[in-house]
Formats: C-alpha cells, sequence, structure tokens
C-alpha cells in the first residue's frame, strides 16, 4: 500500500549543477532515518567541466552521509584527512557526529570529461549518537553484497535486508539497497521495519496496480510489498526505525534547534576546520536569519 508520492524538486547546487530533491518536504520529513534525499543527474560533462560545478568544502553535524553512484566519479575530500574517489557501485559513508567538514570535486570531468549518474541520502544520528567522533569510510566489493536472481540484480548498500547484512556501521535499524530489475522480473522490497520507500531513478514500475517514473519516491506502509518493472529499470529501496524529530537547518541535522544555531556560529566564525588538502575556499553560511522551523 502506498501512503504518499514525493516527486523529485529540481536545486540547484552552485553554477548549474542540477539535483533532484526528494526528501525532505513539508508533509514528509522523514522515512526511518534517512532525513534527506538527493538524486543526481544523469549529467554529462565535456573535458574541461567549470569548477562551478565542484561542492566546495562545507560543513555537517548530526548525520551520515551516504554516497552512492550509478556512474562517474566524485572526489571525496574531509577534514580528518581522508582522500577518496567513489566510483560506481561504491559507496562513500561519512558520519559527521559533532562535526567535519568535506568537498566533493568533479576533477575527472574537468580532466577527461564524465557521465555522473546517484545518489545521496542523509542519514540522522539516533540523539545518542548525534555528538560521535567523525568517521569516513569507502566501501566496495564484499563490503556491499550483491545478488543476481529472476532479473534482479541487486546491492545492498547499508543495514540488513534480502538475508545479508552491509559493512557500514550503522547506529539505528535500517536498510538500503539498490535494485536493477529486467522487464516482467519482480522485486520484494523488505519488510520489518516501520516506514519504507522506493525510489525510482530510471525505467518505470508498477505498484499497487499503477505506473509510476523516474523521479518519484513511493512511501509504503509497513506490510511487504512486491515492485514489477514495466522496462529495464534502476530503484533504491529504503527504509527504517524513526528516530525522533529532527531539525535541518542548510547542511546541518539535530534534534536540537539551540545545537543548530551554535554549528552555524562555529562555521561563521571559523571556528571548524577545512580539509587540509582542500582549505583555499569554501561555501559560506547563507545570508539571513535562521528559520524559526
Amino acid at each position: 500500500m502506498i501512503e504518499m508520492v514525493i516527486e523529485q524538486r529540481r536545486r540547484d547546487l552552485g553554477g548549474g549543477f542540477e539535483v533532484g530533491r526528494v526528501l525532505p518536504i513539508a508533509k514528509r520529513r522523514m522515512v526511518g532515518p534517512f532525513v534527506f534525499f538527493d538524486h543526481m543527474g544523469p549529467l554529462d560533462f565535456a573535458p574541461g567541466a567549470y569548477r562551478s560545478f565542484d561542492v566546495r568544502p562545507h560543513p555537517h553535524i548530526g548525520l551520515s552521509t551516504v554516497t552512492y553512484l550509478f556512474a562517474g566519479e566524485v572526489m571525496h575530500r574531509d577534514s580528518l584527512g581522508y582522500e577518496q574517489a567513489i566510483r560506481p557501485q561504491e559507496v562513500n559513508w561519512m558520519t559527521a557526529g559533532r562535526g567535519i567538514t568535506h568537498s566533493e570535486r568533479l576533477e575527472r570531468a574537468r580532466l577527461q570529461g564524465d557521465h555522473l549518474h546517484g545518489v545521496q541520502a542523509w542519514v540522522a544520528l539516533p540523539t545518542e549518537h548525534e555528538e560521535t567522533a567523525p568517521s569516513f569510510s569507502n566501501y566496495s566489493g564484499s563490503d556491499l553484497p550483491q545478488w543476481n536472481e529472476a532479473g534482479v540484480v541487486g546491492q545492498l548498500i547499508a543495514g540488513s535486508a534480502y538475508g545479508l547484512t552491509a559493512s557500514a556501521t550503522t547506529h539505528s535499524p535500517l536498510f538500503y539497497a539498490h535494485l536493477n530489475m529486467a522487464s516482467g522480473a519482480t522485486a520484494e522490497i523488505p519488510g520489518g521495519h516501520r516506514e519504507r520507500a522506493l525510489y525510482i531513478a530510471t525505467g518505470a514500475v508498477e505498484l499497487d496496480g499503477e505506473r509510476y517514473e523516474p523521479g518519484k519516491m513511493l512511501v509504503l506502509a509497513s506490510i511487504a510489498s512486491r515492485v514489477l518493472p514495466l522496462e529495464q529499470s534502476s530503484v533504491m529501496v529504503l527504509g527504517g526505525e524513526p528516530v525522533g524529530e529532527r531539525y535541518i537547518y542548510w547542511n546541518f541535522v539535530s534534534s536540537s534547534k539551540d545545537r543548530l544555531a551554535q554549528a552555524a556560529s562555529d562555521w561563521k566564525a571559523g571556528r571548524m576546520k577545512l580539509p587540509d588538502a582542500d582549505n583555499l575556499e569554501f561555501i559560506p553560511l547563507p545570508d539571513g536569519p535562521m528559520p524559526t522551523f
């Protein structure tokens, strides 16, 4: 049963780099612990792509960023000293906790051109872990269990589902997987969690007798359900247990409005360390007062 259909909204991250923003919206702030969901691309870059497409150093608190690519390459650098390119079917999992800064640059696109397509999600940390020490890991290969059955090629990105468990350290019960499905196949959407959703990246699928196109997130009831691809389709399935109300201001997530204000003050005053390998520029705090939520 479908509880809600969320349409992506186009957002410019700066310099013409557009994404499809799915979560949050006013009527649906989260799905389980997933508090943010951006669909990047597909975008084609000719050699010499402008640096304006880069995401310059910026801060986070209170969340884990989960970056997964279908195609292309993005270079990550952070204030812990990590420098890691992410490539297709890999995961960059960065836990901000009490605070981290990072950049995401399209260096391969500038050198040789690129076709970029992927998803970045944010997972809110449980209250008791919001101020945990920051960390970063790249996962690939056996860290991300794969299966191929009856026209469905799946990869588990995080959590536990389909009888498998991915390697990323999560702080609350969740699942997150990528399914490539041939026309005429069927795929189960994992149950066992209070909140679940399916996002259509490419293709078209049928659920509950209705056809759904790319760019839509289907928020589902907790009962088990199956999805039927009407053509070759790529979808993300995700969900988990709620972690409680969260506030978002810019790149900060917290259960406390005061903590958001402190993070904004720290960034504006230059009290958050920039990545050592990328410290010559940064994204300033947005102009104007903080929202009243």
